[in-house]
């Protein structure tokens, strides 16, 4: 059991851990969640005695082997996958032994080290280092390279494998799944449930940590605060927690105004004066609840685009990959028949290295087609969104000058205190705005790349891998406004939850070959652990027959409709969006001026109740100002009724808009005119 008692921790003046405590029982499979910042990764370090706490109790059995992934991979000329078998400690030490006592001629020595390495399953070291390294998307051939030919996502992907492979009681993972692609996560969840020991991990991925954890323990207020159960339920019982916590300091502030009242009025009174003194005792007693300070979550909406043409682009026998340079083309994906229409929402999904990247390259123009013909039309605005979009930001300049350096897209100049104010929105307030982006983290980059392109109000958004480094809240924020973004969209993320939200269509490359996939992400995995996941083992996941290799992926396939049929049927669906935006528009838009009035109220008659709760306005002179205020309360009361019958009844509107036909539609929109 690893245990925690009234553990203190600093770093530097901060305190991350305040008297906390914590217990999690073996072979329990624990999800880390808090705010950046917050101590996580310090919590890790005590945890693999890297730290020492500054006051309490850090206790766990002194016999468990304990394992974590390197952030550092040297540019070794070692294969890649005796690389990852060296991360079976135990195994190389045993084998170091044996070859000093072969060079001895150490013949009991070396029949003794035969069997403890037999014992630590020597002989099916590099199969099962194989199947992990086919897992984390390596092909056959990668495996043989050196490490330093790998990139620094792939060498993480390495680090992820050693650790996997070593043999622990413990295992610590802060955010595995940050440079893994959708099958690769897939993979990782099945091995991680399968794990006999201790897991802690750190994971902005609420999917995964639905599929993996049945503990959660959240870093609040300097406090570890242990739930049963997977995220979404954490989200549940914290929501619950927060509401039943402002109840009770509300509730108490009332004693304690109930009290202070009854002090003020009766301390110079003789005959309340034994009554008042008992009061005054009773509140000093009373512990002081903290009241809530729930950060406000972070949200922002992609403004509307100022076009929108139809169709956006076609391809048509189009092969997309990369100039020979004097030698053959390299074609990824062959034979693309594509035409995307305004008001489309596809997931585009793959295998690492199918070539999702390229496809969405081609789409964004910033490669040329290798053959065939691709129609761009001319008022199609794109937003692309990738990870070397991040990369190419200036570090030693500011946001401001990021967001400044592009045209205003409707052609009209731009106050600077405007451009701060948007800025704002994104989180970067102040000095952050104005100071080099250099410290930025990774999220801080990626939510800036984000912001750049909200301002450039795109029809088309090509997102790809959008949420690497994003916190939970800021996923939490993209997914929103990506459901509300009224362009259309393509989006590849290993997201599972993003995905599920804001599109409606799935495409697949296989095979070189991009065409529609009939079933859901559920369906995908599926067909992901019959055919490339396939064929585990213990240490390579679940075995699954293999489908032949030419398979569609999905559900059992349905007949073809023809082209003209299957456009006419998606014109007819974009109409239909359109026309559910149209009438969604001025009821959203009188939703929004009630929740403004309704704000209005509430701050007046909390201001008023303020006033009706002070003991001067019960005295003499005072009840003629007291009949105005409860006056002024009824009327507030009555007025915020109306407005949130109102409010109701709009949001009732727009429910029916969702499933509502086309005269249905045109029957929503005249009632909210």
């Amino acid at each position: 059991m690893i245990r925690l008692s009234q553990v203190t921790l600093r770093r530097g003046a901060k305190v991350l851990l305040e008297a906390a405590d914590l217990s999690v029982n073996p072979g329990e499979k624990v999800g880390l969640v808090g705010a950046n910042g917050s101590g996580k990764s310090s919590l890790f370090a005590l945890l693999r005695d890297e730290l020492h706490a500054d006051r309490g109790d850090v206790d766990y059995p002194a016999r468990w082997r304990v394992a974590h992934v390197a952030q550092e991979t040297p540019a070794l000329a070692r294969p890649a996958l005796d690389y990852a078998v060296d991360g079976d400690t135990r195994l190389r030490r045993l084998e170091a032994e044996l070859a000093d006592a072969e060079a001895a001629h150490d013949g009991v020595r070396m029949g003794e080290l035969h069997a403890a390495l037999g014992d630590a399953d020597a002989y099916t070291a590099r199969s099962r280092a194989e199947r992990l390294l086919a897992g984390l998307g390596f092909t056959h051939g990668q495996m043989d390279e050196p490490v330093a030919s790998f990139s620094g996502g792939w060498r993480m992907r390495l680090n992820l494998a050693q650790t996997l492979m070593c043999p622990s009681d413990l295992l610590l993972l802060d955010e595995p799944t940050n440079h893994l692609d959708l099958d690769a996560i897939l993979w990782v969840e099945e091995w991680l449930k399968r794990y006999p020991g201790t897991l802690i991990v750190v994971s902005h991925d609420r999917d995964f940590l639905d599929g993996v954890v049945d503990v959660v323990v959240h870093i609040d207020n300097r406090k570890l605060r242990r739930y049963g159960g997977n995220y979404s339920a954490f989200e549940a019982q914290r929501a619950a927690a927060v509401v039943l916590a402002q109840a009770q300091y509300e509730k108490q502030q009332r004693e304690r105004a109930h009290l202070e009242s009854f002090i003020d009025r009766f301390r110079a009174k003789a005959t309340k004066a034994r009554q008042a003194q008992s009061r005054m005792k009773m509140l000093a007693r009373m512990e002081e609840l903290a009241p809530l300070h729930v950060t406000a979550p972070f949200s922002f909406e992609f403004r509307e685009p100022l076009k929108a043409p139809d169709p956006l682009l076609t391809l048509e026998d189009v092969d997309a990959g990369y100039r020979g340079g004097g030698g053959p083309d390299h074609v990824v994906v062959r034979g693309i028949r594509f035409s995307l229409r305004s008001g489309e929402r596809y997931g585009l999904l793959g295998v690492n290295g199918a070539g999702k990247s390229t496809l969405i390259k081609t789409i964004a123009g910033e490669l040329q087609p290798l053959a065939g013909r691709a129609t761009f039309n001319r008022g199609l605005a794109v937003g692309y969104f990738a990870q070397h979009q991040v990369d190419m930001l200036r570090y030693d300049e500011s946001p401001l000058w990021h967001l400044a350096r592009l045209a205003p897209p409707d052609g009209k100049s731009v106050r600077e205190q405007d451009l701060r104010s948007y800025l704002g929105s994104f989180n970067f307030p102040g000095d952050m705005a104005t100071g080099p982006i250099t410290n930025f983290s990774g999220g801080e980059k990626a939510r800036l790349a984000l912001a750049l392109i909200v301002w450039q109000r795109p029809n088309l958004l090509l997102l790809d891998e959008p949420t690497n480094h994003l916190d939970l809240e800021t996923r939490e924020a993209l997914t929103v406004a990506l459901a509300q973004f009224e362009g259309t969209l393509v989006l590849v993320s290993h997201d599972r939850h993003l995905l599920r939200a804001t599109t409606n269509e799935f495409l697949i490359v296989a095979d070189g070959v991009l065409r529609p996939f009939e079933g859901d992400l559920d369906d995908y995995r599926d067909w992901l652990f019959r055919t490339k996941l396939g064929g585990g083992g213990e240490a390579g996941g679940p075995v699954a027959p293999r489908e032949e290799a030419g398979a569609v992926p999905g559900r059992e396939p349905a007949p073809a409709a023809p082209a003209a049929e299957r456009r006419a049927e998606k014109r007819t669906q974009a109409e239909d969006r359109q026309r559910r935006s149209a009438a969604r528009k001025p009821i959203e838009s009188r939703v929004k001026r009630l929740e403004e009035s309704m704000a209005k109220l509430t701050a007046r008659r909390s201001a008023l109740d303020a006033q009706l709760a002070d003991p001067s306005a019960y005295a003499g002179e005072g009840r003629d100002a007291l009949k105005a205020l409860l006056v002024d309360q009824a009327y507030l009361v009555r007025e915020l009724e109306e407005l949130e019958t109102e409010w109701l009844a709009l949001q009732e509107e727009l429910e029916r808009l969702e499933t509502a036909g086309q005269g249905d539609i045109t029957a929503v929109t005249r009632r909210a005119r």
